[in-house]
């Protein structure tokens, strides 16, 4: 089983899954400023490819809606018009679209094109330091995972190590691991709001032998670290072995043999909610 992950920019990243189209945190507006309250993010480079070029998916990942640099314009409008948009409760409400609401630790299932299901499993994500989950709202990741096919860990904007171990204790071992780093910050707060370089490769070691793809390190002025800087932590904790740098536009293809992936099922384990319908 082959997994290709297209960067788009940004967040945003376009995955080929078991025959399934499933894209992350939609951003396709081209540079320019975004007011968020009384703060400005501003966009720096556009997406590597627009929505009509990328054509058809099968579902959105949507870590949360209430940041442009997750989802801006031109990517609630592609939201609007997906077959399926997984985020959060707050966003199913507010969000124009066919969007499913979950809570951490819940999940809903797709089907494959092969008869089988995928699960989406949503898990939780700390968009900053401890305390400040009230004033960035409610944020997921996603861990995707389905009989035959590598477990791949999509962490949303998550600053938390903590986090991350207990998404590989309850739902690894996680064989690819999609992360957003770029050590996000803003005026409004002293401190980083997405993993650092530091924290992504120690974030790395915690997840195991998963192969990690980073993603949200370029395309917005508040993004202080990118891939360059990734890419060193990694080598100082010698694990470069295990990263896979994606330029915008760039694809990698993870091959089930080739990076010691693993078939896994989650459907039973004792820390699961029952599926969301």
């Amino acid at each position: 089983m082959t997994v290709r992950i297209e960067l788009i920019g940004g967040p945003t990243a376009l995955i080929d899954l078991s025959g399934l189209r499933i894209l992350t945190d939609p951003t396709f507006d081209p540079p320019g400023d975004h007011p968020v309250g009384e703060r400005v993010l501003v966009k720096t480079t556009g997406p590597s490819r627009t929505p009509e070029e990328i054509g058809a998916v099968d579902a959105v990942l949507l870590s949360h809606d209430q940041h442009p640099d997750n989802l801006d314009d031109r990517g609630r409008v592609f939201v609007r018009d997906a077959p399926l948009t997984v985020s959060t409760t707050a966003a199913a409400e507010r969000v124009e679209g066919t969007v499913r609401g979950l809570g951490p630790w819940t999940h809903l299932t797709i089907p494959r094109p092969d008869g089988s299901e995928l699960r989406v499993h949503a898990v939780p994500a700390q968009h900053g330091p401890d305390g400040t989950e009230a004033s960035s709202g409610p944020v997921l990741g996603f861990v995707l995972a389905g009989d035959g096919l590598p477990t791949v860990y999509v962490s949303g904007d998550n600053a938390s190590l903590r986090v991350v171990e207990e998404v590989a204790e309850n739902l690894g071992p996680i064989d690819i691991a999609i992360l957003h780093v770029g050590a996000a910050r803003t005026a409004r707060l002293d401190a980083f709001l997405t993993l650092t370089a530091d924290k992504a490769a120690r974030a790395a070691i915690l997840l195991g032998d998963a192969v990690v793809v980073p993603v949200h390190a370029e395309g917005w002025a508040h993004f202080t670290q990118g891939q360059e800087e990734v890419r060193a932590a990694f080598e100082e904790y010698g694990i470069t072995a295990r990263l896979r740098m994606v330029p915008p536009g760039g694809i990698v293809e993870l091959d089930e043999r080739a990076e010691q992936t693993r078939d896994t099922d989650h459907t039973d384990h004792p820390d699961h909610t029952e599926e969301q319908r």
